[in-house]
């Protein structure tokens, strides 16, 4: 926890100093934290409920067409479909708040000029989101479904749930907005010290290796086309990160040196 004591004649800035937070202190700010996140969540969840049923058909005449038919093995599974879509819109676009909720919980353990770096992370946040959600609709999620529609005709009479079928599409969607906030997460993690460029720069080989892991295990169809597609902008994103913070390290040494 910073405390700031009254600046000292001839000081300009206050100084500031750590003192160890209670345990029972961090809890509680946590729950403060994520209370503000599950409101945030549950509101535009809310909102996102009723255009809802609009966006599944979509999806559904979009990615499936309309000669593939789904079935609702119970009378709820359109219901529950459409409460996964909110759900998962509101994450989407509550991204700004969650992560500036995240980050100001980490951040009290430095010094107050690097807690203002926090508000330049939130928009961008939003906007690799979508990046992330139009990559994967141009890029990825079409060769998936087919991939995994060719493999399951293969070998078995397919019958299509509604809401399992929909929550694939979905949960793909949410996990390439996730995976987006690459740069973000780098960034605001050298900012505060965690890592830097040179250590970035010397494990290179290890994220390269670990994001064709990544890839290669989520490309249903083991097709290395897939798993490119899946692997190559991850690892974009990685270099975009260090990219970034060696721009950024030019400004942030001219702040220190004030």
């Amino acid at each position: 926890m910073l405390i700031e004591r009254p600046p000292a004649f001839g000081k300009t800035e206050p100084e500031w100093d750590q003192k160890e937070m209670p345990f029972t202190e961090h809890l509680r700010e946590l729950r403060n934290r994520l209370m503000i996140c599950l409101i945030v969540v549950g509101v535009i969840a809310l909102a996102a409920f009723w255009p809802s049923q609009f966006a599944i058909l979509w999806l559904k005449n979009e990615y499936l067409g309309s000669a593939l038919q789904l079935h609702a093995f119970a009378p709820t599974d359109v219901i529950f479909t459409e409460l996964k879509f909110s759900l998962y819109a509101a994450v989407v676009l509550g991204m700004p708040v969650i992560v500036y909720q995240a980050w100001m919980f980490i951040v009290p353990a430095f010094h107050p000029k690097t807690r203002k770096v926090v508000y330049l992370y939130t928009l961008p946040s939003l906007l690799l989101a979508l990046a992330g959600i139009a990559f994967c609709h141009f890029f990825i999620i079409r060769k998936v479904l087919t991939a995994l529609l060719s493999i399951t005709q293969s070998v078995a009479t397919e019958t299509y749930g509604v809401e399992a079928t929909l929550n694939l599409i979905l949960l793909t969607f949410l996990a390439f907005a996730i995976i987006f906030q690459t740069p973000t997460v780098m960034v605001a993690l050298a900012r505060i010290g965690v890592i830097n460029v040179p250590m970035l720069r010397t494990y290179r080989r290890y994220a390269a290796m670990g994001i064709l892991l990544v890839g290669g295990l989520a490309a249903p169809d083991a097709s290395p086309v897939t798993m490119l597609l899946i692997a190559v902008p991850m690892y974009v994103l990685y270099e975009l990160g260090i990219l970034i913070i060696v721009v950024l390290e030019k400004s942030w040494r001219r702040e220190a040196s004030l």
